[in-house]
């Protein structure tokens, strides 16, 4: 693999990492990938995990959050076949599955951060610190909400995935893109690249590919049009010091312009199945 950038970690430790390119499958590999993450986890910006709510930025992704978390009950609704059971990877705080269960799903969650899971257990949402301490079930529906790129050892966490998947089911996987015209723009500051909390950075191409090598199949995949403007208003203040929103909204919006072309959202969705 050869090295395609430099960055750093501008949320937590300050600490250099590289991304290495993967040409085989078209992604990018965070070096090194240190063996205690939980550390890089322990700050109040990590807003997946604390509900944060104070400033104006953490306002707007709460905002964005209350309605994409309707749409994505929608979705998981067009592929509710008999048994509505969904089991949700990296829950955070218990949001999606308590809005599903409001729409009627039978739901299941792993959350390994237990300050989250904890959050989750105020809103009475109980979830488990691994997919080891699931029971012996499948899921119609599986769903990894900006995970997948947080999972070690990605094959074997695939896998099992696979194994707790019905075999009519349908895991629903959303991630960043770095060939996004926003991660091309901000470069090495571009906020999704999160290191080393994501560990690895996905294609549309690599996306097919990772699956597949497990015996899965792509059928579908949807953009999300209000990623380009977080991502891109955090990755403004990583660069300048300063939020700059105006100058986040036209590169989010671009973004999402040149998208409608090039197909490389900032990130998207993947419906996934078993099959190859």
């Amino acid at each position: 693999m050869k090295l395609f950038l430099e960055t750093r970690d501008f949320s937590v430790s300050g600490e250099e990492f590289k991304l290495l390119y993967d040409q085989e499958l078209d992604m990018l590999v965070t070096d090194p990938q240190p063996e205690k993450l939980d550390a890089y986890y322990q700050s109040s910006s990590y807003i997946s995990h604390t509900d944060s709510n104070e400033t104006f930025t953490d306002k707007l992704y709460q905002g964005v959050k209350r309605f994409s978390l309707w749409t994505k009950v929608l979705l998981i609704n067009t592929y509710a076949k008999g048994e509505k059971t969904v089991l949700d990877v990296g829950a955070g705080t218990g949001d999606f599955l308590l809005k599903a269960r409001d729409m009627g799903w039978s739901v299941a969650g792993v959350e390994p951060n237990i300050d989250a899971r904890l959050r989750s257990r105020e809103k009475k949402m109980e979830l488990l610190p691994s997919l080891d301490a699931l029971p012996e079930k499948r899921y119609k529906v599986i769903t990894l909400w900006h995970v997948l790129e947080h999972l070690p050892d990605l094959e074997a966490q695939i896998a099992k995935l696979k194994s707790l998947l019905d075999d009519d089911g349908v895991l629903v996987v959303a991630v960043p893109n770095f060939k996004s015209f926003d991660a091309k723009h901000y470069g090495r500051f571009w906020a999704a690249y999160d290191v080393p909390r994501h560990l690895w950075h996905f294609s549309a191409t690599a996306v097919e590919k990772v699956f597949a090598k497990q015996g899965m199949r792509l059928v579908k995949r949807k953009p999300m049009w209000f990623d380009s403007f977080y991502v891109s208003l955090l990755s403004e203040k990583y660069r300048s010091g300063k939020s700059n929103f105006l100058k986040a909204f036209y590169v989010g919006l671009r973004s999402n312009l040149m998208a409608l072309l090039t197909r490389e959202f900032s990130s998207a969705i993947y419906i996934i199945k078993k099959g190859g």
